[in-house]
């Protein structure tokens, strides 16, 4: 089968012809649909991340290269193992891909996702930039009916992260809520908050385009954070007071600074994206404001199946806005790279 594999970190990624994987057990081969091109999948190209204090190697998390990566997969199950229940070839199905080790605090609680050593597909073991992937397990498929195959791809990462990050805002009290980025991430979170929240929706990006798109998607109110005023705008929106909650789908320290400038007393801050870098934070403004700084880091898997049940009903909407051939991949992460895709863009293999 064909796959585009990072050989090494900053290199073109290389379409090669590899082994079938033959499906054992509890594991699951699936034809791959569609897989979404993630930030994720960036970081892992170039490497690692900017941590403001330097470079973090991916290599120092424990992947290893070659591999080949892609996260957000969709797909039609082709072959199973012996011990497979519940599914069987011809089911479309959404690839649950933060695996953990199975034995840890958190995967003995459902957290996969906040496994000590995860096994993530397409980051630690070979992921969708593929014509198939083997699931190591089948408790990691869901299968998807009543919405478009192609556009469930992103709820299994930038869907589940933005509705993870939505939930842990106390979503379900009505508040001011200051989204940063209107990117992929961004535009479900603002889909997300519309469904399952009661807040005044403030959306924040430096691309006009994007904005409009937000606006469309339920943001009450938008605004360029170029705007000279943007600090005194977003508290206006606010009554004064400043937001109950702010979500940083970009964590850049542009963001980060104002996200802080807009906060309100008792509010909660949740940082998601992995842009990088380091500021400096005024310590006693802390506890004087007893403001929540927290992570959001994806979701597990069953908040993946309540995602899947928003889309049934119609409530979200995946957008995806461009398409790429296995032979395009680089492609696909240069224009992501450059801010050129509005939404989400899938490789199909």
């Amino acid at each position: 089968m064909k796959a585009a594999r990072i050989v090494e970190p900053q290199k073109p990624l290389q379409v090669l012809d590899i082994e079938m994987p033959k499906p054992k057990d509890v594991e699951v081969l699936v034809k791959v649909k569609a897989v979404g091109v993630c930030h994720s999948d960036l970081h892992l190209w170039e490497g690692g991340y900017d941590t403001g204090d330097g470079f973090m190697k991916v290599t120092d998390r424990g992947v290893k290269f070659p591999v080949t990566p892609g996260h957000e997969i969709v797909g039609t199950i082709t072959e199973v193992g012996g011990a497979v229940q519940g599914f069987g070839v011809g089911d479309n199905v959404l690839v649950y891909p933060w695996i953990g080790c199975g034995v840890c605090v958190a995967c003995r609680i459902g957290n996969d996702n906040l496994c000590d050593a995860p096994r993530s597909l397409g980051v630690f073991q070979n992921g969708g930039y593929a014509e198939y992937v083997l699931v190591p397990h089948f408790k990691f498929l869901a299968k998807v009916s009543g919405i478009e195959l192609e556009a469930a791809a992103s709820l299994a990462c930038s869907g589940l992260t933005a509705y993870t990050a939505i939930k842990k805002s106390n979503a379900n009290s009505q508040h001011n809520m200051v989204i940063f980025g209107a990117g992929g991430l961004g535009l479900m979170g603002v889909q997300i908050a519309r469904a399952i929240t009661n807040a005044n929706i403030i959306c924040v990006d430096i691309d006009e385009a994007k904005l409009a798109t937000a606006k469309e998607l339920g943001a009450d109110h938008t605004i360029n954070s170029k705007d000279p005023e943007a600090i005194q705008k977003i508290m206006s929106l606010c009554n004064g007071k400043g937001a109950e909650c702010v979500i940083d789908f970009v964590n850049a320290p542009p963001t980060v600074k104002m996200g802080l400038a807009v906060i309100r007393k008792r509010g909660t801050l949740v940082l998601v994206g992995l842009f990088g870098g380091s500021i400096d934070l005024s310590l006693v403004s802390i506890p004087l404001k007893a403001i929540t700084i927290q992570g959001a880091y994806t979701g597990n898997y069953n908040d993946m199946l309540e995602l899947l049940g928003l889309a049934k009903r119609g409530v979200i909407n995946p957008i995806i806005s461009k398409r790429y051939s296995l032979a395009d991949a680089n492609n696909a992460l240069e224009d992501l790279k450059n801010r050129k895709i509005l939404g989400r863009a899938v490789i199909n293999p």
